[in-house]
């Protein structure tokens, strides 16, 4: 394999993503989406900007305690701030302070912004980027240099856009990454500049594209075409304004179109849910019709494409969708049920007996419960339980048979929550209550009070996130609810679901499957008690309204 089949993936979803006018992120969503973006195998992961704000600091202690297997941390800032003041720089101190490996530092090529933003001459911008580049590689970090504006500082002055690249090349950047940060560089000349910036440095080429005139994942492929080794992007395309180059579109571009070798390329079964993943901790609702990992990717509505793809799904479909972990999906029959089915059992590790034919009235269920708002792509520990339920694997360990709220507000305004709840394990019953922040903080703890006589296990479980989604608006306060539970034992975090019209009931079908999930993850032998979980029940209540 040549050198440059290989293309770096550097994903800057939590830094440049989080700029999204709708988007932010905990330092437990942060953590979350990086074990799943190195888990996908991406080559970098750039977790914030340390010098612009107390959370991204944060970050980059939390993220030394993940056991990172494919990635590397990358830290995000700007150049100094005045020459020969670099190692004095609180901009550059707390890059180094976040003790990541890698730094990708912006420094300016278009000389509009060196002038008029920063007041420098052009010799001054050029040193005040050699000495930044200069002292951080000294410090033993790997610098990747991202020329901001460089298309429009190229189209505006050539030579001093190129003076800045050979500026942060002398100084020992690993890559030069070409930054379309207007993202109005059309594919044709983006792809003649890029082209001449190879021939001219003769150095590691990198692309970093924004979406402004919908042509940001074109460009990014075109820069490979033209060179780029190291590309840059986001999960689903989230960033400023309009985007950052979609990373969902250009991983399998580059893999299956281009066939270049990427460290995504055995997990590229995975990029379908690691897209819903990020969506639904980011609480945005997937977007059906994105290429590749949208819902309507490869949906198939009556005539004769439904006829084709029956024959040949070539026929209409330019890739197979499990190559990328979706699926074919036909409106008018469920002949795409089944092999959901077998597909997400794969995915969260459960094998399915070979001889184990789920019936048409399971997989309709199925359908029914995600017609009814849930979804298990951002819930998979609620899922798992749902199919070993259905293979005889699982039953819940207890049941909550009775449920009391109490919220109050005095006349200072201070709150006060109590929940009382009547568990049921086997034949003992369970009468507890406790006080919380709110009424779902109580409810959490008056539950876990209840159950840890009987299962000790759950002691060290506990919250780590929590979100509600408005399934549909327009019913005001009586719109149905989606609560998203993240839990954690400080081995393993988990995520389970619920849905109601009562986010009282919600949040207890989100939580009563999450102690369920740890129990029986603690628990080698089962012991089936004869209670069944809200979930469960509800799948059962739909099964036997059909049946009727």
């Amino acid at each position: 394999m040549k050198k440059s089949d290989y293309i770096e993936v550097f994903d800057t979803t939590l830094r440049d993503g989080t700029q999204s006018a709708t988007i932010s992120l905990s330092i437990q969503d942060k953590l979350l989406i990086t074990h799943k973006l190195d888990e996908f195998g991406i080559d970098y992961i750039e977790g914030g900007w340390p010098g612009s704000n107390p959370k991204d600091e944060e970050y980059f202690e939390k993220v030394k305690t993940l056991s990172l297997q494919n990635a590397k941390i990358c830290a995000f800032g700007s150049t100094a701030r005045e020459l020969n003041k670099v190692e004095s720089d609180v901009n550059i101190q707390k890059l180094l302070k976040s003790e990541t490996e890698v730094i990708s530092i912006f420094g300016k090529t278009w000389r509009l912004h060196s002038e008029k933003s920063l007041g420098l001459t052009d010799e001054e911008n050029e040193e005040l980027i050699y000495q930044s580049v200069l002292h951080l590689k000294e410090q033993g970090r790997k610098v990747i240099f991202d020329a901001e504006h460089f298309f429009d500082g190229y189209n505006d002055n050539p030579q001093f856009a190129m003076k800045m690249l050979n500026a942060a090349k002398s100084a020992g950047a690993a890559v030069l990454v070409l930054c379309d940060t207007n993202g109005g560089t059309l594919p044709a000349r983006l792809v003649q500049i890029v082209e001449n910036v190879k021939k001219e440095v003769n150095f590691p080429i990198g692309i970093h594209a924004h979406n402004d005139a919908e042509s940001a994942v074109a460009n990014s492929l075109l820069a490979v075409e033209a060179g780029a080794v190291h590309v840059q992007g986001t999960i689903n395309g989230f960033g400023e304004r309009c985007g950052n180059a979609n990373l969902c579109s250009v991983i399998p571009n580059l893999i299956l179109k281009m066939k270049k070798q990427t460290g995504q390329e055995k997990n590229l079964d995975k990029l379908t849910s690691l897209s819903h993943y990020v969506d639904e901790i980011m609480n945005q609702v997937p977007n059906a019709r994105a290429a590749f990992v949208g819902k309507s990717a490869f949906t198939h509505k009556g005539g004769i494409h439904v006829s084709s793809i029956l024959k040949d799904n070539m026929m209409y479909e330019h890739i197979e969708p499990d190559t990328i972990g979706n699926r074919q999906h036909v409106i008018i029959s469920d002949l795409s049920g089944k092999s959901n089915i077998h597909y997400k059992a794969k995915e969260f590790g459960i094998d399915l007996p070979k001889d184990k034919e789920f019936s048409k009235k399971f997989v309709s269920q199925i359908k029914t419960l995600e017609y009814e708002g849930f979804v298990f792509d951002g819930a998979e520990a609620s899922f798992e339980l749902l199919l070993l339920a259905e293979l005889n694997e699982y039953q819940p360990y207890f049941e909550v048979t009775y449920t009391k709220i109490n919220v109050l507000m005095n006349e200072e305004g201070h709150k006060y929550a109590e929940a009382v709840l009547k568990v049921k394990v086997g034949d003992d019953i369970e009468h507890t209550a406790a006080d919380g922040n709110g009424p779902v903080n109580a409810l959490d703890k008056a539950l876990r009070k209840a159950l840890v006589r009987f299962y000790p296990e759950i002691k060290n479980v506990h919250l780590v996130d929590y979100k509600v989604r408005v399934l549909n608006e327009r019913n005001g306060t009586a719109a149905k609810v989606r609560v998203l539970v993240e839990s954690s034992d400080e081995e393993k975090t988990w995520s389970t679901v619920g849905v109601s019209h009562d986010i009282i009931e919600a949040s207890l079908q989100a939580l009563n499957d999450s102690l369920n999930y740890e129990i029986l993850k603690m628990n080698k032998s089962v012991v089936q008690h004869p209670v069944s979980s809200i979930l469960v029940q509800q799948f059962t209540l739909y099964f036997n309204r059909l049946v009727v």
